[in-house]
């Protein structure tokens, strides 16, 4: 696929476009077109934030935890001829059956596949036939919506709206991988010369929780992944939670005072991958003619001392939280004070680690099928983040949203805002 001229910030977010989310899947009558037209506006936006990749760009795998921006696009397209397409669709051609060992992820159900740490050896199929791909499966998901009945839709639409949050995750990953390949090239390649950080709301102050049971989780016809359900009573004890996140300038003041180097403020696994990677910053941050400099999509920028830190793993947010006599806040907690609107900074900026770790909710049951591999077996060893970051697909974020990382990665648009207990 051809690179072509990158689009701004301000043009991603001007453009006029059809809304997204899509109709909840409950409503009667059934909208087609809306559906129809949040599918188009999905897989376009994919596209968007190809376009300015050439195809050695989207080739590149510069870790195990990244995959290559071609291997995003065909598997997002994959999920949707695996689960939707193969299954609802009478006569449906599938499009050329070896790709589907290529561009599985970690669906066991479905079938065997590349291993993760090999995805960037797969030079073909090439940029334009993974286009290809993707246009076969566009025509036959527009067919399935406008052909089917709609006692059959019952059924499709749950698949097709996972399918389109599904590839809204990859849209974000695709900037957070290329941004790590780029990252590592000393050539400081650009992906956006438009694009920036947006401005961190001023809000100073906390927001105070008093001791209490509340309903934590989904409710509602909205979307949400199954790992937000089922909504259940949770005691929140007395808490205070910073309305802002924690900036550069504070992470600059750990930094002088010793924070990477002071083995008490870390936990022993913490300790041992920060001296083990040597950390001394946050990452992307390096020293140059006596500034620190960060890695963006728009080139290395000077760091903002404003600005919220970013791309720290929970280790470096704990340590910094012990550092500052403060604590990350719990999940519930920080759900708690963003529904009520009390967290001007809760979305579009970082992801929030807390300290709560990926576990299931009470009553909790995955899905059936290999859908269900989705959440539910990931839940060991992580810890969840809240919010959404700078590279969050628009329409995706909502206050019981759980995402979840191991605690070392960092690649991410990861940050923290701090809590202290009051009990």
């Amino acid at each position: 696929m051809a690179a072509t001229a990158a689009l701004s910030t301000d043009d991603r977010q001007d453009a006029p476009r059809p809304a997204f989310p899509p109709p909840p899947v409950t409503a009667r009558p059934i909208d087609r077109q809306a559906w129809i037209d949040a599918y188009r506006v999905v897989r376009a936006e994919t596209e968007r934030r190809a376009a300015p990749l050439s195809p050695e760009d989207q080739q590149i795998q510069s870790m195990e935890d990244a995959s290559p921006t071609k291997w995003h696009r065909a598997h997002v397209t994959w999920f949707f001829e695996q689960f939707l397409l193969a299954e609802h669709l009478p006569g449906y051609a599938i499009h050329d059956p070896r790709l589907h060992y290529l561009f599985n992820s970690y669906y066991v159900a479905a079938g065997p596949r590349q291993p993760r740490t090999q995805r960037g050896l797969i030079t073909r199929p090439t940029c334009a036939e993974v286009a290809t791909y993707r246009a076969h499966v566009d025509r036959a998901v527009e067919a399935l919506l406008g052909q089917a009945s709609e006692k059959a839709l019952a059924d499709i639409l749950p698949i097709l709206e996972i399918g389109l949050f599904h590839e809204q995750q990859h849209q974000e990953l695709l900037w957070t991988d290329i941004l790590h390949a780029f990252a590592q090239n000393p050539l400081d390649p650009i992906y956006d010369e438009g694009w920036r950080f947006p401005t961190a709301s001023p809000e100073a102050g906390s927001v105070t929780l008093d001791k209490g049971i509340t309903a934590i989780g989904h409710e509602g016809d909205g979307f949400s992944y199954d790992n937000e359900s089922p909504r259940h009573d949770s005691l929140i004890l007395p808490v205070r939670i910073d309305r802002a996140l924690v900036r550069n300038r504070d992470w600059l003041a750990f930094m002088e005072d010793g924070g990477y180097g002071r083995q008490d403020l870390w936990l022993n696994d913490g300790w041992y991958a920060a001296q083990g990677q040597g950390w001394e910053a946050p990452g992307y941050w390096r020293r140059h003619d006596g500034q620190w400099l960060q890695a963006s999509l728009a080139g290395p920028k000077p760091v903002d001392p404003d600005a919220p830190v970013t791309h720290v793993s929970y280790y470096e947010a704990d340590a910094y939280a012990r550092w500052a006599g403060r604590v990350l806040p719990t999940e519930f907690e920080w759900e708690v004070a963003a529904r009520n609107g009390d967290l001007p900074d809760a979305y579009g900026l970082v992801w929030q680690w807390t300290r709560s770790a990926y576990l299931a909710y009470p009553g909790y049951r995955p899905l059936p099928g290999a859908l269900g591999e989705y959440n539910g077996k990931f839940m060991s060893n992580q810890f969840v983040l809240r919010g959404s970051s700078v590279a969050t697909p628009e329409g995706h974020a909502r206050a019981t949203y759980r995402n979840f990382f191991y605690p070392h990665q960092r690649w991410q648009f990861t940050g923290l805002r701090l809590a202290e207990p009051l009990s």
